[in-house]
């Protein structure tokens, strides 16, 4: 007996699979309730969509000028990538190197471009979708 309303007690939650799977929570809602779908939104806000997902942001770059121990040339390094391989800053780096007309190198995981070309390696990276800031003198 005591087994009996152990089981009655409305705490407890039933395990013989309660509501049927053909249950739809949504049936008692009218249409006018449910947000407009993609198709009455304007076309507008469709491209717009669109372009923002295109313009991953992929992190912040640091571009510095260095003199220091290079026999008083001037050198830009480009450091702090996240989640870029060797591969990759090899090609970021002829890119700018021919953007530049300049030499430069992958050396210690930054990019060394000789000579002062910090405009030009910001455009580069931010058309690779970096975002680059100036830091340092």
């Amino acid at each position: 007996m005591a087994r009996e309303t152990q089981m009655s007690d409305p705490k407890r939650i039933p395990t013989d699979g309660g509501q049927k799977f053909g249950h739809n929570p949504f049936a008692a809602l009218s249409p006018e309730e449910f947000p407009p779908t993609t198709e009455a939104l304007p076309a507008d806000s469709g491209q717009l969509k669109e372009t923002k997902s295109v313009r991953k942001n992929r992190g912040r770059v640091d571009i510095i000028r260095q003199t220091a121990g290079r026999g008083g040339k001037t050198v830009t390094v480009v450091k702090g990538f996240v989640g870029i391989g060797l591969r990759e800053k090899e090609q970021l780096a002829k890119a700018m190197q021919k953007a530049c007309g300049t030499g430069g190198t992958v050396k210690n995981g930054q990019i060394e471009i000789q000579g002062d070309k910090r405009a030009e390696i910001a455009r580069i990276l931010s058309e690779a979708n970096f975002r680059p800031v100036f830091a340092g003198g």
